[in-house]
C-alpha cells in the first residue's frame, strides 16, 4: 500500500506542474523566445547550454524518495524544488534556488520516530559557456553553486558553507538523440570530506514535443565507498518554451529504494 506522505508528496508534485503550467501558458504562447527550451530537470545531469540573455528560466517541481539503510527507514518529499537563471550575459547566467522538504523516520515499521520539516540552504551560483559543439567537439559549460547555510531553515541549517562544480559536456548524436555528461566535486553537510561527481544521461526525442532519458550518476567520496544511482523520464514539450517531466529512479549501490520526481519549466523575457 501507497503511504499517506507519499499520496501527499505526488499529490503536491503534479498540482505544481499543472498550475505552473496553466498560469504560464496565456503569458507565454505569443512570445516563446529563442528557440525550444533546455532545461537542467528533471535528470541529474546539467546541460551545458545557457539561459538566453534577458530571459527568466523557471525550473520547478517536487520529488518523493524513499531510503531504508538497516531497518531505518527515511521518507523525503521535496515539496519545492524551484531554479530560477536568468541570461546575464550571452555567455553568464545567473541561478538561484530553495527547496522546502520534509524529512520522516521511521525504525523497524514501528511508526515515525523523527520528523524535519523547512528550507534546506539557499543555492547561489553561474553557469558559464566554454565552447559551442563544433567538428565532433562538445558544446561544453562550467558550473559552480554555493549553499548558504544561513538561509534554512533550523532543521536543515549546516554550520558550514557547502559549495559543488561541474562541467557539462553535450554531444548531438542525431537530429532525435544527444549525449549529456558532467564531472565535478561538492562539499556539504557540515563534512571536510570532498565527494567526486559524475552523470551520464542519454535523451531520445520520440515526437517532436515527447522525449525520454536515461542515466547513471552518482558520487566518489574520498573516505567512504561510492554511490552510483539510475534514473529514467519522460518530457513533454507543452509549447517551445514550456516543458512538462515525470522520473523514476532508484539507487544501485545506495539504499534509495525509489525516486518518484515531476515538474514544469518555462521562460519568459525580462
Amino acid at each position: 500500500m501507497m503511504s499517506r506522505q507519499r499520496k501527499i508528496g505526488i499529490s503536491i508534485v503534479f498540482i505544481l506542474a499543472m498550475m505552473g503550467s496553466t498560469l504560464s501558458l496565456q503569458a507565454q504562447q505569443d512570445n516563446a523566445g529563442p528557440g525550444t527550451i533546455v532545461t537542467d530537470r528533471p535528470d541529474a545531469t546539467e546541460a551545458p547550454t545557457l539561459v538566453p540573455k534577458g530571459f527568466l528560466q523557471v525550473e520547478t517541481g517536487g520529488f518523493y524518495e524513499s531510503l531504508d539503510d538497516n531497518n531505518v527507514k527515511t521518507e523525503r518529499t521535496v515539496y519545492n524544488t524551484t531554479l530560477l537563471r536568468y541570461g546575464l550575459l550571452d555567455n553568464m547566467e545567473l541561478r538561484v534556488g530553495w527547496n522546502l522538504e520534509t524529512r520522516q523516520t521511521t525504525i523497524g515499521g514501528l511508526g515515525t520516530v523523527g520528523e524535519l520539516n523547512g528550507f534546506s540552504p539557499l543555492l547561489l551560483g553561474v553557469k558559464v559557456g566554454i565552447a559551442e559543439e563544433k567538428n565532433g567537439a562538445p558544446e561544453i559549460g562550467l558550473i559552480g553553486h554555493l549553499f548558504l547555510p544561513f538561509t534554512a531553515s533550523d532543521d536543515f541549517k549546516p554550520q558550514t558553507t557547502g559549495a559543488d562544480f561541474r562541467f557539462a559536456f553535450s554531444h548531438t548524436l542525431s537530429d532525435k538523440s544527444n549525449l549529456s555528461y558532467n564531472v565535478g566535486a561538492q562539499w556539504g553537510d557540515d563534512s571536510p570530506e570532498l565527494a567526486y561527481i559524475y552523470t551520464v544521461a542519454f535523451g531520445h526525442s520520440i515526437t517532436k514535443k515527447f522525449g525520454f532519458y536515461v542515466e547513471l550518476y552518482g558520487d566518489f567520496p574520498e573516505n567512504t565507498t561510492a554511490n552510483h544511482f539510475f534514473d529514467t523520464g519522460i518530457t513533454y514539450l507543452l509549447q517551445p518554451n514550456i516543458q512538462l517531466d515525470a522520473t523514476i529512479g532508484k539507487g544501485i549501490t545506495d539504499d534509495q529504494d525509489i525516486l518518484l520526481s515531476a515538474g514544469v519549466s518555462f521562460r519568459v523575457p525580462n
